[in-house]
């Protein structure tokens, strides 16, 4: 409080024109203290071992900033060979991240893993869209023919009659993925990569709800986070209807219940792994009703997997899909009947102000969304923002997700930047990783600490986002201090084996 009066006192007397010729040293000093105690992380009480790490980063993203080309600055797909090669990076992987809050079912897994793991298994075929794409569909017998696709072929022989397999994959891997060499020129704009983003879940769709391969599909995607020091994951999937090889399919039940098994088979084998949740998730090109039918499939969902189950969000483009407040009637649906179902919309994923789709923000916090995805638009709109703050409703910032998707070119200048300075609640999330060519939660981590936080952002930055990812969880009180304890110990054994 004396701080503040000695702070005050000062900015009055200039104020009334008997400003120093020089500003007093104390007072700009306090001034600056003042400022960075507000920034995420800034109140963070750090050791001495912390401190060194700390300082040693700062030289560390000196460097980084001052050489030919600093890779936040740089599209993803060009600056990701600089990022693997930065010591900051390699630090980041080694650091316990906490939680993914963000993440999508198809998107999951590199796409590597599924054309060379899952592509090669028997009885995979495919056809070739007009609009130069795949189809996949394991099946006993070959598929029925699908629209506007060409016939479909057994890869096993169509492998068995190319002279080139490594070009074939790798045809097939550009199906499944945004990643190229010149992005500027194959996404002109935000309809161009909309359009393949889509496009890229629809390829990857028939491998993924094939039976054997969603339950080895979720456990390959708990083990990539696993390996890149992430403890915990809360996935938006749409569960899907999954099919056998004799055509024979399986509902949203028994997908959610085999995430559930999936989850609980991974943690009896990585004891400190703390598992995984669901967003129950629809496309938000549907109509009212569809919705409604799909909120109170969400509310049965949640009854009956109470241990698994999250709650519910619209996804898809926000630009092109219909508002929030479209779908009020069905989103009031749990409040009228007394029921409670947790909502983590998307909102606020645009550049366009003052549309319909822009005031999703203040709709999501209307309906006591828990979290905002994206927030991308959160600083054109004071209200929301401030509504989020004083709710502790944290924005989950996807800054790849952003650059690619053509919201932000140089992520210094990513609005999060902002909300950072503030400390306003923030988790880092990936949203989808396999599809822009990253993996894990650590080249987001890069960005968002190299590129959005910039010199501001110091060890305390981490490791308040860190916690935030927990803190701002879908999980029970009881299991977040489980959460915390554990991953308190994990810190603490990356300082002492990291701090110079």
């Amino acid at each position: 409080m004396a701080v503040l009066s000695f702070l005050l006192s000062g900015l009055l007397l200039c104020w009334a024109g008997v400003c120093a010729a020089i500003p007093d040293p104390r007072q700009r000093e306090a001034l600056m203290q003042q400022e960075a105690s507000l920034q995420t992380g800034g109140r963070m009480a750090l050791t001495e071992a912390e401190r060194r790490l700390s300082a040693h980063l700062r030289k560390l993203k000196q460097q980084e900033m001052a050489g030919p080309q600093f890779p936040p600055a740089m599209h993803f797909f060009k600056a990701r060979p600089l990022i693997q090669r930065s010591p900051i990076f390699s630090l980041l992987q080694r650091m316990p991240k906490g939680a993914v809050l963000h993440a999508h079912d198809f998107s999951l897994v590199g796409v590597d893993w599924l054309v060379k793991n899952v592509t090669y298994r028997p009885h995979c075929y495919v056809c070739f869209t007009q609009r130069q794409s795949v189809r996949f569909r394991f099946s006993a017998q070959k598929p029925l023919p699908q629209p506007q696709c060409s016939p479909w072929l057994l890869l096993e022989t169509l492998r068995g009659k190319t002279d080139n397999i490594t070009d074939l994959d790798n045809s097939l891997i550009h199906n499944l993925t945004l990643f190229t060499a010149d992005p500027e020129a194959a996404y002109p704009n935000q309809d161009a990569v909309w359009s393949r983003f889509e496009e890229t879940f629809l390829a990857a769709l028939g491998l993924v709800t094939y039976t054997p391969v969603f339950k080895d599909y979720f456990y390959q995607g708990l083990q990539e986070l696993y390996k890149d020091n992430v403890m915990y994951l809360e996935l938006r999937a749409l569960l899907p209807e999954t099919y056998e090889l004799d055509g024979s399919t399986h509902d949203m039940a028994w997908t959610l219940k085999a995430y559930q098994d999936v989850a609980r088979q991974f943690i009896s084998q990585h004891p400190d792994f703390l598992g995984a949740r669901i967003i129950f998730t629809v496309h938000r090109g549907l109509n009212v009703s569809e919705v409604k039918k799909a909120v109170e499939g969400a509310m049965r969902l949640q009854k009956m997997f109470p241990e698994i189950m999250a709650g519910f969000d619209l996804v898809g483009r926000e630009d092109s899909g219909r508002s929030l407040w479209y779908f009020r009637e069905a989103l009031s649906l749990p409040a009228e009947l007394g029921v409670t179902l947790p909502y983590f919309f998307h909102a606020g994923e645009t550049d366009w102000e003052g549309t319909e789709v822009d005031q999703n923000l203040l709709d999501a916090l209307l309906f006591n969304t828990t979290r905002i995805g994206h927030g991308f638009a959160l600083t054109h709109h004071p209200l929301a923002k401030e509504l989020s703050r004083k709710r502790g409703v944290a924005v989950e910032v996807c800054p790849i997700s952003n650059q690619v998707l053509k919201l932000v070119s140089d992520l210094r200048n990513h609005p999060a930047g902002v909300l950072m300075s503030e400390g306003h609640p923030l988790v880092v999330s990936s949203d989808d990783p396999a599809t822009f060519g990253a993996s894990g939660l650590s080249y987001d981590f890069y960005e968002a600490f190299v590129g959005i936080g910039g010199m501001s952002a110091h060890l305390g930055t981490l490791k308040e986002l860190a916690i935030n990812s927990i803190r701002y969880s879908s999980l029970s009180p009881q299991l977040k201090d489980k959460a915390l304890a554990l991953w308190q110990r994990k810190w603490d054994k990356f300082i002492s084996e990291n701090s110079p």
